[in-house]
């Protein structure tokens, strides 16, 4: 029997009863183990924060290094444009030398300027001299005409140097003739830069040395130069050196901490070197003082209180589990005293343990479990019965003893069930028996089948995920044929994002649930529904007879989602569905092929309007473009540099014209293609907001309009207002509003004559982003308006917090507003609270003169679309 082999078992040997000694050396290591993790944590803690200091200072010196650069730079602009004033006249008188200089206002910009100077050439027997004849401004500055830039040869040399390049040459720090406040604001520089005679710009050396007439410099102070660059505080933690190391021996020309010792050299640095006209600046920081937190000891303290902790648990653990050796020890030995004593512990086992012999398969032992499984009566069956299919005698010759296989067993209901069954033969009293150990794994099973599951259902509507779907459209695809024809459909929710943005993903999800039962009751049992990720959904309908047939289907699904109205938390949503269609009818075609064109079909809806369907053809054109959009991006990476951006306008009028109106336009961005045709944003706009590549586009936009601002429309410099629109991308960019209100100053355009239009959309996900940008541009006087007003029904709570001047209602109301009473009283409601609020309505998509009459009478104030004006090239991009 079973117990036989136990009983051939040597003593065991008893645990040693010394175990305390044991435990308190396995406590005393896990405290030291305890104790050197801490000292790890703490050492990588102080390191964490030496390399945070390190990244935080030495971007503080990349941003005084780049203010630096920035401000020669702006120099450098100030001198090209004076050698563009010689360039461009026979004879500079100084009143017009007086007159640019205050033009330019260089005081407002380059505060550490103080003189700026034209000196003649003039040859002499002794070779070439540069005596100072102007110099603005004159007060301070007197004492410089009649210098001779070129008294020193290394002056002479960088004049020379400057003519034959045509580069600003920078000098060596010098000591300043005017005063100065304040420790080292002695110290200046000098940028020169050759003038030449009138006419253009000389390309080659001859040429300049031919027409030189002469040098123009700027002088200005370094410690002004370099404190405007500093940000606010860096001088409380960092100290400032800046040195001249052009030659051999540097020369400190800056100091933040003058008096103080010289910092250590071996100490912390964070610097660069800044290199402009010929010279090279070492721009370094060192910090004051080095700080000391508390919380590093605190981490350590902590941790030695975690050791000693995890030391007495580990002296417990060990002094139980000597205890348990000993009580085990004993156990077992009682026993081992008998068969009945081990049949009863085996009589314990929660595995099901059987006996059988090996000539008839007869069971002649079953534990209780066994038995409680199989039923009391199974001793004196044979084996073979409990197995569903398989035969016990194959499992225990079909591998190596002990060998685990899943097989189906039957319990004594006839209920079958699912179990880890192992076979082998052994030896009890001189006869071959068949011992079988089982486990029941019915339960592990059915959570294999619900991974399965899991693995090719969506988790939130239990719809198909996409890799099944792709798995059972390569089935259609392989089967398509004349006898079996199906038909791929692609559903994008339109709007959807809105309702995440305005309700939370929460009762996002809860209508993806929703409009799967929707579209489910389309459907028919074999039709297959899955969720392609977002709100994307695919459709696979089987027995289409021909596309007919197949937008028929489509046409119903959609107006089942058109007809639903979700209710969230007191708020209801009208729901529609843009729908991209193509026959799965043609096995030759990839699946990726296949996804690819429904998808673009679906978007060419969506392009179209929204809430209809699209069927894929060859012919679409603006499809293949769609699936190209990695391509657009990669294009549009290159279209401004090449000229393919192209700025158009469309004019806006008011509903009521009269004599005193003045002509106000939106500006509408074009590609011009290989071909020469002039492609709208639609195309490209969404390959650009995919790879983020839309606040580059924006401030072209912007910088362009600014700067041609008088050659936008026929009427010139006269042009009222112009419009431009900022996308959501370039709202959350920080930076843009002070850079729009920089080129504003820049090219010199009224901000009162400047318009930028932001989506709803946007201004709702976006809310403190665009209340701050707003804010900033209309504080110089720009005007904001909302574009696309209405889209999102939830519109109205938000006008009262966004600094808005006027909205253009959305496209769609207008264009139903004469045969639908709902798109009209929209088109009324919307009109009278922005009326109220103070605020310009604009009507969008005005496409006949019969909306015009009833818009007027609504009191609209102005109307855009084709019934007003087409959209024209502006001046400067017509060919």
């Amino acid at each position: 029997m079973l117990a036989d082999k136990a009983g051939n078992a040597g003593p065991e040997r008893r645990p040693s009863p010394h175990w305390r000694t044991p435990a308190r050396l396995w406590s005393l290591l896990a405290l030291l183990l305890g104790l050197a993790l801490s000292l790890l944590v703490q050492n990588q803690q102080w390191r964490r924060e030496q390399a945070e200091q390190w990244s935080v200072r030495t971007e503080l010196a990349n941003k005084v290094y780049s203010g630096m650069q920035g401000q020669l730079q702006l120099l450098e602009t100030l001198m090209r444009a004076t050698q563009s004033l010689y360039l461009a006249s026979d004879l500079v008188t100084p009143d017009e030398f007086a007159d640019f200089y205050f033009n330019m206002r260089p005081g407002e910009r380059f505060p550490a300027l103080l003189a700026l100077a034209y000196a003649p050439r003039t040859q002499r027997a002794d070779g070439a001299h540069y005596i100072i004849q102007l110099t603005e401004p004159k007060k301070g500055n007197a004492i410089l005409i009649g210098l001779d830039e070129a008294g020193q040869k290394e002056n002479l040399a960088g004049l020379l140097q400057a003519r034959d390049s045509d580069q600003v040459t920078m000098s060596a720090p010098f000591r300043l003739v005017q005063p100065g406040k304040g420790t080292g604001s002695d110290m200046g520089v000098t940028l020169s830069l050759p003038v030449f005679s009138p006419g253009a710009m000389p390309r080659t050396i001859e040429e300049r040395r031919a027409r030189e007439q002469g040098t123009v410099s700027a002088s200005f102070r370094l410690s002004t130069l370099i404190e405007g660059t500093l940000p606010e505080g860096l001088t409380g933690v960092l100290r400032l050196r800046v040195s001249d190391v052009t030659r051999s021996t540097p020369q400190l020309v800056y100091d933040s901490a003058p008096g103080s010792a010289t910092p250590d050299a071996a100490g912390p640095r964070y610097g660069r070197t800044l290199v402009h006209g010929g010279r090279k600046w070492d721009v370094a920081m060192y910090p004051l003082a080095a700080r000391v937190d508390a919380w590093h000891w605190a981490t350590l303290q902590a941790g030695t209180l975690a050791s000693l902790l995890l030391a007495m648990l580990v002296y417990a653990i060990v002094g139980t589990r000597h205890r348990a050796l000993e009580l085990g020890w004993r156990m077992s030995r009682r026993y081992r005293e008998s068969e009945e004593r081990f049949r009863a512990l085996n009589e314990r086992l929660p595995a099901l343990v059987l006996l059988a012999s090996s000539d008839d398969g007869r069971i002649v032992y079953a534990n209780q479990a066994a038995r409680s499984r199989f039923g009391a009566g199974v001793t004196g069956h044979r084996l073979a019965e409990l197995f569903k299919d398989a035969q016990p005698e194959a499992l225990a010759g079909g591998g190596a003893a002990g060998e685990q296989v899943e097989a189906g067993l039957i319990d004594e209901t006839g209920a079958p069930f699912w179990a880890n069954v192992a076979i082998t033969h052994v030896a009890t009293n001189g006869s071959d028996k068949l011992l079988m150990v089982a486990g029941d794994i019915s339960e592990q099973r059915r959570l294999t089948e619900r991974l399965s599951y899991q693995a090719s259902h969506d988790a939130l509507t239990e719809l198909y995920n996409r890799h099944e779907f792709e798995h059972r459209l390569r089935a259609a695809l392989a089967a398509a044929g004349p006898d079996m024809q199906a038909v791929l459909l692609y559903v994008d929710l339109d709007q959807f994002k809105l309702i995440n943005d305005t309700s939370g993903h929460l009762a996002g999800d809860q209508l993806l649930v929703q409009l799967s039962a929707v579209m489910r009751r389309q459907l028919r049992d074999n039709d297959v529904l899955a969720r392609l990720g977002g709100d994307e959904f695919g459709i696979l309908a089987f027995g289409m007879v021909n596309q007919s047939t197949a937008e028929q289907m489509a046409e119903r699904l959609r107006r089942s989602i058109d007809g639903y109205v979700f209710t969230w938390e007191q708020r209801s949503y009208l729901v529609s569905a843009s729908i991209g269609g193509v026959l799965v009818d043609c096995p030759k075609v990839q699946v990726k092929d296949l996804l690819s064109q429904a998808d673009a079909a679906c978007y060419l809806a969506k392009e179209r309007g929204r809430n209809r369907v699209h069927f894929h053809s060859e012919g679409d054109g603006e499809a293949q473009r769609r699936r190209g959009e990695m391509e657009w991006a990669q294009r549009l990476q290159w279209a401004v540099d090449e000229g393919l951006l192209l700025l158009a306008y469309q004019e806006i009028k008011p509903a009521k014209p009269s004599a005193d109106d003045g002509v106000c336009v939106e500006l509408l961005l074009r590609y011009r293609d290989e071909n020469g045709a002039l492609l709208p944003p639609g195309v490209f706009l969404p390959a650009a907001e995919r790879y983020g590549l839309m606040p580059t586009i924006d401030r072209w936009v912007v910088q362009v309009a600014l700067a041609n601002f008088g050659r936008l429309h026929p009427i010139g410099a006269e042009l009222r207002m112009v419009s431009i629109n900022l996308s959501g991308a370039s709202i959350e960019d920080a930076a843009l509003a002070d850079q729009i209100v920089d080129w504003l100053g820049f090219y010199q355009v009224d901000p009162k004559r400047v318009c930028f239009e932001i989506t709803e959309t946007v201004a709702v996900r976006n809310l403190a982003a665009v209340v701050r940008c707003m804010g900033r541009l209309r504080a110089v006087g720009c005007r904001i308006a909302l574009d696309d007003f209405g889209a999102g029904m939830s519109s109205f709570t938000y006008l009262k917090n966004l600094p808005a001047d006027a909205i253009k209602i959305d496209g769609s109301f207008v264009r139903d507003m004469l045969t639908d009473p709902v798109s009209r009283l929209m088109v009324r409601a919307v009109t009278d609270i922005a009326h109220q609020l103070g605020l310009t309505v604009v009507a969008e998509w005005v496409t006949d003169e019969a909306t015009v009459q009833a818009l007027a009478e609504l009191g609209i104030n102005a109307l855009q679309g084709y019934a007003v004006h087409r959209p024209e090239l502006t001046l400067f991009h017509r060919a």
